[in-house]
């Protein structure tokens, strides 16, 4: 398989990254290395590294790509929904339903690699920026820049605590969701 020319950083960043997808997915998250992905890419660890200087940096492009995919359907279901206590409830739970439905995202949730998720969660900018703007416009748009980091923060430790963790059942996830998560972030009026 013959290697991107230069001139297409774009399609390389891309055809890279299904690359580890493919390799978490079949050996882990936390067993793939720069080596193998490189391998699954078709090109050379030096090519990689020209991409992607640390395996971190990876992880927080795939998680950051991966991200913006999930938030983008997630929003389609979710978003003509009026009532911000219901809306918050179906964004979780199908976010939850996105990244197990995903199998390069639902990898990064098995149990020899949920501490990495739990890692790259903090690392990522979008997840933060995302979940803080979610956060916001279901506060009713308050511009409480710290609320609304913190909700942010919360609402991304409840998704990935029940990705880590999951429910006995969806009806059991949907419980724990609505009395302990919609209340913490969007008390009654």
């Amino acid at each position: 398989m013959a290697w991107l020319r230069e001139d297409q950083p774009e399609l390389a960043v891309e055809r890279i990254l299904d690359a580890a997808e493919k390799a978490f997915v079949e050996h882990g998250v936390s067993a793939t290395g720069m080596a193998r992905v490189a391998e699954y890419a078709g090109c050379s660890r030096g090519t990689l590294y020209r991409y992607f200087k640390t395996r971190h940096e990876l992880h927080l492009a795939y998680v950051n790509r991966t991200a913006l995919a999930i938030v983008e359907r997630v929003r389609a279901r979710t978003g003509a929904i009026q009532d911000p206590r219901e809306r918050l409830l179906e964004s979780i739970l199908a976010s939850l339903r996105e990244v197990r439905a995903s199998p390069g995202a639902n990898a990064w949730f098995a149990p020899s690699a949920s501490g990495a998720a739990a890692r790259i969660s903090r690392s990522s900018e979008v997840v933060e920026a995302f979940t803080a703007a979610f956060a916001a416009e279901l506060r009713g748009g308050r511009e409480d820049a710290d609320a609304n980091r913190l909700a942010a923060r919360w609402l991304t430790r409840v998704i990935v605590s029940l990705l880590a963790t999951p429910g006995e059942s969806e009806a059991e996830e949907r419980e724990m969701v609505e009395r302990y998560a919609i209340g913490g972030l969007l008390p009654a009026a």
